[in-house]
């Protein structure tokens, strides 16, 4: 029998230099590392800020997140092995759980000067954010508290944002409020598919304890409480019928996202997402400053 090996299937091996790049890049939770860059960005631009400041504070919102991002596979990697759970380079050893600390820790220290450069109450507010998410890795996911460094990371974007003008204003009320029930939905959402995985690891965060069922329920709530807030705060008018439209959209968004997340695991965050998304372009489309 002829014993010719067989040339091997060309892909990216986590072996060679670039397969572990790459395998790095993916243990930074991509989607809402570029997610929450991006946002920061558009809000920056609404916001007046000159583009050089838009750059700036996008870069610093960029390496917070990236830090956030492979903390939480580095300290997550024993966990997510012991459950099997696919899509984890550092748990399925493509990136070894060391390395994924080392750009955690180099995107920290990078994220330090980049934020005190966009002003020292800006600055200090981002690093706090940053600090709160790290600090939600390492313990309060697994406590009844893990909502809090969400609300504290969201609610603080705006004014990462404001505090970067001259003259460093805080952002008005209805600006942070809308950002911390932001972060609500997004936590809600973002653990709503691991919820069973986490629990067999000791995971119980406040998505865990009010179950499956009850974070389907309690996702909507926040989302369109973030979109009453943003259509309301800023003119303080009633609601018309406009206005009852997006609260109306916003709410089956809501509910469809975790009822679609038994055919595709992230459904609930991409409509968090989405939400979120709609409502900074009704807040650009409006010309608010959040101030």
């Amino acid at each position: 029998m002829d014993t010719v090996e067989r040339p091997r299937r060309r892909g990216v091996s986590a072996s060679r230099p670039l397969g572990r790049v790459a395998a790095l890049v993916l243990s930074c939770h991509p989607g809402p590392v570029a997610a929450v860059s991006a946002m920061t960005v558009a809000l920056c631009v609404g916001a007046g800020l000159s583009p050089a400041r838009c750059f700036l504070v996008g870069c610093a919102v960029l390496t917070g997140q990236l830090s956030v991002g492979w903390c939480n596979d580095a300290v997550d990697a024993r966990r997510d092995a012991q459950v099997g759970r696919r899509g984890k380079p550092a748990a399925g050893g493509a990136v070894s759980p060391r390395e994924v600390w080392g750009a955690a820790f180099t995107a920290l220290v990078l994220c330090v000067p980049l934020s005190l450069a966009c002003g020292a109450l800006a600055g200090t507010v981002h690093l706090a954010a940053v600090a709160a998410a790290w600090l939600y890795n390492v313990r309060l996911k697994a406590t009844a508290l893990s909502w809090l460094p969400y609300v504290i990371g969201f609610g603080g974007l705006p004014a990462v944002v404001t505090l970067s003008l001259p003259g460093h204003p805080w952002p008005a009320w209805w600006a942070m409020t809308a950002g911390a029930l932001l972060g609500v939905a997004a936590h809600l959402a973002d653990a709503l598919p691991d919820i069973a995985d986490d629990e067999v690891t000791g995971v119980r965060g406040l998505p865990h304890r009010l179950g499956v069922a009850g974070t389907r329920l309690a996702l909507p709530v926040p989302l369109t409480a973030a979109s009453a807030v943003l259509l309301l705060g800023p003119g303080g008018a009633a609601f018309d019928g406009p206005r009852m439209t997006v609260l109306v959209g916003v709410a089956l968004v809501g509910f469809a996202g975790p009822l679609l997340g038994r055919y595709w695991r992230k459904a609930a965050f991409a409509g968090a997402v989405c939400v979120a998304a709609a409502d900074l372009a009704l807040l650009l489309a409006r010309g608010n400053t959040l101030v």
